[in-house]
């Protein structure tokens, strides 16, 4: 789950519950809580984390929409509804153990890249991310993506989604192939798959304000592996085409006086 969007600005210390604002106050909107998620990717299980997002707006200004499944971004150009800036996502390790073969481990991976967008209104957004790992799994892994959005301010936000996700060889070696070494100590074929899309999907996210201070958010997401990542035989024998993920947490909201 990568739930944080983030827009520049700077922060004084000083800061009070929310309430009325003028234009150079900054609102800034924090919410916790539980998700269920794959355990790593291709699992055929689930696991339990925390679900956390963050998101800034000035004064009066509504908060930029963020939709469940985006990177951690910061947005150093927004005009007439473009916007593109860095991102940054960890992926979770895989376990041999994990898989219940020994196909070897993909360590924790720190990915770095960049995203654009384009805000068509209030209702229509389109998103591409790519990124690249820094560590493990070492390759590119990229995102296109559409919500369709509707909204009343901030008293609520709903959108849903649908996805493509799309990795170079590197990534999907990691991820679903097995090396010829591998196939000997598994007893798993040998299989060595290629860059592609690995992945569809659709998210769908809400937020809705009980008052000023809180509210609540939530998101729920289905991935199906497709290509290459479904013929993988770690999938097929020890893993799912089809990954769901869901969670649930409460928003605080804040104004830092300027």
């Amino acid at each position: 789950m990568k739930y944080l969007l983030i827009s520049l600005a700077a922060i004084l210390p000083a800061w009070s519950p929310a309430g009325a604002q003028d234009s150079r106050d900054i609102r800034v909107r924090v919410g916790l809580g539980a998700q269920l998620r794959p355990e790593f990717i291709g699992a055929d299980g689930t696991s339990a984390a925390p679900l956390f997002h963050v998101n800034f707006a000035r004064g009066t200004k509504e908060f930029s929409f963020g939709a469940p499944d985006d990177s951690p971004s910061i947005a150093l150009m927004s005009k007439e509804g473009f916007s593109f800036g860095p991102a940054g996502n960890i992926e979770g390790r895989r376990e041999e153990s994990d898989v219940g073969a020994a196909v070897g481990s993909v360590p924790r991976t720190f990915e770095a890249g960049a995203f654009a967008q384009y805000l068509a209104g209030d209702s229509i957004r389109l998103r591409a991310e790519l990124l690249k790992g820094l560590n493990g799994h070492e390759g590119l892994v990229g995102t296109i993506g559409a919500d369709k959005i509707w909204r009343d301010g901030d008293r609520y936000v709903v959108s849903i989604g649908p996805r493509v996700l799309l990795s170079d060889a590197r990534f999907q070696r990691a991820y679903f192939g097995v090396t010829p070494a591998a196939s000997l100590a598994s007893g798993l074929p040998a299989y060595r798959p290629g860059g592609g899309v690995h992945s569809v999907a659709v998210a769908s996210g809400m937020s809705y304000e009980l008052n000023s201070r809180w509210g609540v958010f939530g998101f729920a997401r289905f991935e199906r592996l497709v290509g290459n990542a479904a013929k993988s035989p770690i999938i097929r024998q020890f893993g799912s085409r089809d990954q769901l993920s869901g969670g649930i947490g409460l928003n605080y909201t804040f104004t830092i006086r300027r």
